[in-house]
């Protein structure tokens, strides 16, 4: 759809009135080593199966299956993935939230409509030749995504633009949910919230279950399409994103919402 060569319009442009991410048409496949693709793709699978595997637990699993890996390899290919074990630490200190975290809000909440909590998070996605991250919104009442977005980094800018191109299209909700990740801490990221009035709710550190529906639906979208097709580039993996979503929204039921659909829900509570 996006013709390089037009002499009217600029690609940015075009991207705009298409309402797509110019990422994937600027996207070149990762110079990483093939075999170190292979085992993050591997990291990938076991971490989605056990999300409490630690850099020493992930080595082992990794040696049973025939890779030569030590454990700082590990952790450094779980930190590029943005891979975060599931775990309870002993809080022995108290934070100070003013400076960068902000606490919970989500606990005991009851959620009774749309835009009322999204949760939002950034996951690893393999590639045949690389690999990219996928950053996905969802309204927790409805299970809809609201927004999303592919890039082959991960930066402020990229994260704020996709709120508020959400927000723009579906409307402000009351709260949203993140991790402690630095995209989610950052000064872009906690002002744009702000000056829309957005209350900001951030997991405990290391607690990925607490925004256990983002990471239900990064686990269904891996396994029910990513993982069966292995789009080849950036071009390819939005498409497959794509189709899916659209799926996810409009077609596949939720036993958890009476066997309706995210976007019904979403509708009729809107």
């Amino acid at each position: 759809m996006i013709d390089r060569d037009h002499k009217a319009l600029s690609i940015c442009h075009q991207c705009e009135l298409l309402g797509i991410n110019r990422s994937p048409l600027y996207y070149t496949p990762s110079v990483a080593d093939s075999l170190e693709l292979e085992i993050m793709k591997e990291i990938d699978v076991l971490y989605i199966q056990d999300p409490t595997r630690g850099t020493r637990r992930m080595q082992k699993a990794l040696r049973s299956k025939g890779y030569k890996i030590g454990r700082y390899k590990v952790r450094s290919l779980m930190r590029l993935m943005r891979i975060k074990t599931v775990y309870c630490k002993p809080r022995t200190t108290i934070c100070d939230p003013a400076k960068y975290k902000y606490p919970y809000l989500l606990r005991n909440l009851q959620i009774t409509e749309a835009n009322q909590v999204w949760a939002v998070d950034i996951s690893y996605i393999p590639l045949k030749k690389g690999f990219m991250y996928l950053f996905a919104i969802i309204d927790l009442f409805s299970r809809y995504i609201v927004g999303w977005s592919i890039s082959n980094t991960m930066t402020d800018d990229w994260v704020v633009n996709t709120i508020n191109e959400a927000v723009q299209n579906q409307g402000v909700p009351k709260i949203i949910n993140s991790d402690q990740g630095s995209q989610f801490t950052s000064n872009e990221y906690v002002n744009y919230l702000k000056s829309n009035d957005i209350q900001i709710s951030m997991d405990g550190k290391g607690r990925a279950t607490d925004n256990s529906f983002i990471e239900r639906f990064f686990r269904t979208i891996k396994h029910d399409k990513i993982y069966l097709e292995l789009p080849e580039n950036g071009t390819e993996l939005h498409k497959c994103c794509s189709e899916f979503i659209d799926f996810y929204n409009n077609h596949r039921e939720h036993s958890s919402l009476d066997y309706e659909t995210p976007a019904k829900q979403f509708n009729n509570a809107a």
